[in-house]
């Protein structure tokens, strides 16, 4: 794999961050990207310091001018892109008659139109290299609804959606579209500012997994390494749940 060259969004800390190392340490080149360039800093020091490859970008994935000047930077360094992790996303708990258009509107800026808009802005290096690997994260919360998430998980279920419209759009180009829909996932961005929210949070004894504990950003990260390998080429549209079990099929 020491030919390819990753994007991973949302990649300064927590999912984002894991999948990164996790994917250096195949010889993949990658490119982690957040909303603050500075942040990523943390995430390519430990993959250079593993003797890994990686630059840090900045972007707001909602904006297409941002993602197309962090591309360049990204091509110019290591090369066409032929990994892509849309990890980045933000969430708001909200009861239902709560929840505002602008609040509506955001959520889904960045977790749909800022999935697609990176997406759209590589695929072509993929198509040209008849070959790609596109891991989108969803959540859970899509597969079995949450309450005060509702615009969150409508989200979501159409990251779900687009997965399996483009696997079908993209197979012919030797492109796989997989999507992880994480359960509940300790020491992420998302889950240290709501930690407060969930009493499970605080003991992980009390996570109702069958597996008998909470996730860590590392499981999320292997399935994604797997799902980005040479020997997945048959798998595409395919919902892999990482979620110790909460939810099965």
């Amino acid at each position: 794999m020491s030919d390819k060259v990753a994007l991973i969004t949302g990649a300064a800390a927590g999912i984002g961050a894991a999948c990164s190392k996790r994917l250096a340490r195949d010889g993949i080149a990658i490119g982690v990207l957040d909303l603050d360039q500075e942040r990523c800093a943390a995430t390519v020091e430990a993959i250079k310091a593993a003797s890994g490859r990686a630059v840090a970008l900045g972007a707001d994935i909602s904006n297409r001018t941002q993602v197309k000047a962090a591309l360049d930077k990204l091509r110019a360094t290591f090369g066409p892109i032929t990994i892509l992790v849309n990890n980045a996303g933000i969430v708001d708990f909200s009861p239902f008659e709560q929840i505002t258009d602008d609040s509506w509107d955001r959520i889904f800026a960045v977790n749909v139109r800022g999935t697609f808009i990176v997406t759209q802005e590589i695929v072509s290096d993929m198509k040209a290299k008849k070959w790609g690997r596109i891991v989108n994260i969803s959540s859970s919360s899509a597969q079995t609804g949450a309450a005060t998430l509702v615009h969150y998980s409508a989200s979501k279920g159409a990251v779900i959606a687009l997965t399996r419209s483009l696997a079908q759009e993209l197979g012919p180009y030797g492109i796989t579209v997989n999507n992880i829909p994480p359960g509940s996932v300790m020491n992420t961005v998302m889950s240290e500012a709501n930690r407060h929210r969930f009493a499970i949070q605080a003991d992980p004894s009390l996570s109702r997994n069958p597996v008998g504990r909470l996730g860590e950003p590392e499981d999320i990260a292997n399935a994604c390494a797997w799902l980005c390998d040479e020997a997945t080429s048959y798998v595409s549209g395919q919902t892999i749940g990482v979620n110790g079990g909460r939810v099965v099929s």
